[in-house]
């Protein structure tokens, strides 16, 4: 009794989270204007979501962005927590304490205080894409340090200092040795910036210029009165991009457990 209640328990908690997506990508596949009226099937939105001009420009913004932001943020949250590991245990300790306050701290509060800072302050137009790249890579990098600091508690140092009685300069090292061994976390990590800046809403708000939207911020705007083809073939966009973090994360998993039986 109690094994079947903690199964119960499992697949309620999977249907909660994962109920609403699939019946989301369901009705993707049919020409219906709204969620409950099922009607012909159809695949009306995803030819509209490859053929509206709109809908593309947002997507190949969106992705540029976040490909940007993850590559900025991954190699700051990589050397971050790299000089961080190689520090004294008072400073690596300050920096973790520091690291974790964007994190804790709500998104609207880092969008607000980077529009100040950078607007009022430094008076950069908010109409280039500096401000909005600074804000999403100021929400990842901390992420990404944290992506990466697990694996290098795990490495060995013996390791990097092995190399360095061998004859390697530290920089040389740092690349032979070093980063070969935390690559898992630094891939983790560049992952979750692109999801973040993906995400992102609220600082994305507060930073863009006024003619750029991301998905978060267009699938907001498409609810207050876009084209209904338009808003159903956002429904089309979001069964892909499940369908697209499946394939991810079922990739690494697979690639992770090769790597642990070699």
């Amino acid at each position: 009794m109690r094994k079947a209640l903690q199964h119960f328990w499992i697949w309620l908690v999977l249907a909660f989270l994962y109920l609403p997506i699939l019946i989301l990508a369901f009705y993707s596949f049919t020409d219906s204007t709204m969620i409950g009226s099922v009607r012909n099937f159809s695949l009306d939105n995803y030819v509209t979501l490859f053929t509206e001009e709109a809908l593309i420009d947002m997507m190949k913004g969106t992705l540029l962005l976040a490909a940007a932001v993850a590559v900025i943020s991954t190699l700051l949250g990589t050397m971050g927590a790299i000089g961080a590991f190689y520090s004294r245990k008072g400073v690596r300790g300050f920096l973790e304490f520091t690291n974790e306050i964007p994190i804790v701290n709500a998104d609207v509060v880092t969008g607000f205080s980077v529009c100040i800072l950078f607007i009022v302050v430094f008076h950069i137009d908010k109409s280039t894409f500096l401000l909005l790249l600074i804000g999403q890579t100021a929400l990842c990098t901390p992420f990404v340090y944290l992506s990466v600091m697990p694996r290098l508690k795990q490495m060995d140092p013996a390791l990097y200092e092995a190399g360095l009685d061998l004859g390697c300069t530290p920089m040389k090292a740092l690349f032979k040795i070093t980063i070969p061994q935390i690559m898992p976390g630094i891939v983790s990590g560049f992952m979750t910036a692109v999801t973040l800046s993906l995400d992102d809403y609220f600082i994305t708000t507060y930073t863009k210029p006024a003619t750029f939207d991301t998905i978060s911020t267009y699938v907001v705007n498409a609810t207050r009165g876009a084209q209904t083809n338009i808003k159903t073939a956002l429904w089309a966009l979001s069964a892909i991009i499940f369908v697209i973090v499946i394939a991810v994360v079922v990739i690494s998993n697979i690639g992770g457990k090769s790597d642990e039986e070699r």
